[in-house]
């Protein structure tokens, strides 16, 4: 047997066995391979924080998106009652000028009263952003507009515009709400 054949057969026989002498062939694999296994726990680690903080990510967004939508909902149910509450107002005109007609036999006083609750519906209304829209000799704008028919214009200055208004648009804070229903001249 040769030096060489016995140098071969201790590097075996020390790997075998596990040698952490650094100074004896063969030991260079087995820290490899250490380092190797505390890189891969310290990579673990990270992984398993990195886990725990989307799942903390994902339980906020899921906490907030259940908010969210529990406050649009109560949002909905709560958003006319501000116009509900302003209109009683002028429920109770209602009932007090219908209360009137029952009482008096003047005309004069009667349409008075009742010109009194239409003002006051109206600037309710005005008041809360709601804008009747003007559509009576304007251009035609499908836009604005929903025809409802068309009739022949009595000048020809009137084509294309609207000559009657079967139901007034509205505007809500410059959005239309409502579209006016209107006659057209051709």
């Amino acid at each position: 047997m040769t030096e060489k054949d016995v140098l071969e057969t201790n590097d075996i026989s020390n790997e075998a066995v596990g040698n952490t002498d650094e100074n004896v062939a063969g030991t260079a694999t087995l820290n490899e391979q250490v380092e190797e296994v505390s890189e891969l726990d310290k990579i673990k680690a990270e992984l398993d924080e990195q886990k725990d903080k989307y799942l903390r990510l994902m339980a906020e967004f899921d906490n907030y998106r259940r908010r969210t939508a529990k406050e649009r909902l109560e949002l909905i149910q709560t958003a006319g009652k501000e116009i509900v509450v302003s209109l009683l107002d002028v429920l109770d005109d209602c009932d007090r000028a219908e209360a009137q007609l029952q009482k008096s036999n003047d005309i004069a006083l009667q349409k008075e009263g009742i010109q009194l609750v239409f003002n006051k519906i109206r600037n309710t209304l005005h008041g809360k952003g709601v804008k009747a829209m003007e559509s009576i000799h304007t251009d035609f704008d499908v836009e604005k507009h929903e025809a409802i028919t068309e009739i022949d214009a009595p000048n020809e200055g009137l084509k294309g515009k609207v000559l009657d208004e079967v139901m007034k648009g509205y505007y809500l804070n410059d959005k239309i709400v409502r579209f006016a229903k209107v006659v057209v001249g051709k």
